[in-house]
């Protein structure tokens, strides 16, 4: 009797220590193994095709999902109910933001966070004006106000850098979120916006920096020179090292979703979403090779 209890024991044992490797090892999953590839609603006919055909297309192609740029209630409504029907999440909503006019963003927003609530769609705030750098109060005190509606409705926010407005880089969107101190807000890093701004060989430097305040990340084919036409291209085209960026994001541990920027991409939407999509697998298979 002793001797079955002490073979239990050591059997018991032996479970716990297998089970707790298995835990350790699910728990070191490489985090890229799972990121969300959405596209940007100005990829899949924006103003052109209905939230349903735009779901079938995102579907069709093997996106994940979709964002959209903010309109008013009843838009959102019928995007909401085309994506849920077919399965696929709303990511991102785009929404814009103004420090110097009386009406700092649209009334009807907070019916949206209320629509949102319980959803996993991340609010992108750009903050569209304002002297650069010489207003940061007024924009803290806005940002704490979007991420404190948002977060009773239990979502997330993220500043949008782009070319031009008051956080134009993320390095602009990081100070915002960092004087802002509100655990649902962060930032996102915009490859095209950081080439616009010249910014394409700090990229590595600027996600390490924004790493544990990166919410969402946009990626795009793109040259380096930073030319304004040459900085949105279908993925693949282009001299910019995309698969560099990626690397990077595996490095730091970005376990968020990855949005496909396509604004103004001329020819045909299925195609370049169809080359886009193809490339980013080979992306993926690149970042398991041994190095």
């Amino acid at each position: 009797m002793a001797r079955n209890t002490s073979d239990l024991i050591i059997l018991s044992v032996i479970f716990a220590a297998l089970s707790s490797i298995g835990m350790l090892r699910a728990e070191e999953s490489p985090p890229h193994k799972s990121w969300p590839f959405f596209v940007f609603d100005n990829g899949v006919g924006r103003g052109k095709l209905t939230p349903a055909e735009q779901a079938a297309l995102v579907k069709k192609t093997g996106y994940d999902g979709i964002s959209y740029n903010y309109t008013n209630d009843s838009d959102l409504t019928e995007r909401m109910k085309a994506f849920k029907e077919a399965g696929l999440p709303i990511y991102a909503i785009y929404v814009s933001l103004y420090l110097d006019k009386p009406q700092q963003y649209d009334p009807n927003l907070k019916e949206s966070i209320r629509l949102l609530r319980g959803s996993d769609t991340l609010l992108w705030l750009m903050v569209r004006e304002g002297k650069r750098g010489e207003e940061d109060e007024k924009a803290v005190k806005l940002l704490r106000e979007i991420a404190d509606m948002a977060e009773e409705a239990g979502l997330r926010v993220a500043i949008y850098p782009h070319l031009g407005n008051y956080t134009e880089t993320t390095a602009d969107a990081l100070r915002i979120v960092k004087l802002a101190d509100r655990k649902n807000l962060g930032v996102t890093m915009n490859l095209c916006h950081e080439l616009l701004t010249g910014n394409g060989a700090k990229i590595p430097e600027i996600i390490r920096t924004a790493a544990p305040h990166l919410f969402l990340v946009s990626i795009n084919g793109a040259d380096k020179s930073g030319i304004r036409k040459r900085a949105i291209l279908p993925l693949g085209e282009g001299d910019y090292d995309v698969l560099a960026v990626l690397k990077t994001l595996k490095e730091v541990k970005y376990a968020g979703p990855i949005g496909l920027q396509s604004y103004k991409i001329p020819g045909d939407e299925v195609e370049h979403l169809k080359q886009s999509m193809t490339t980013w697998k080979k992306y993926l298979a690149a970042l398991e090779e041994k190095k």
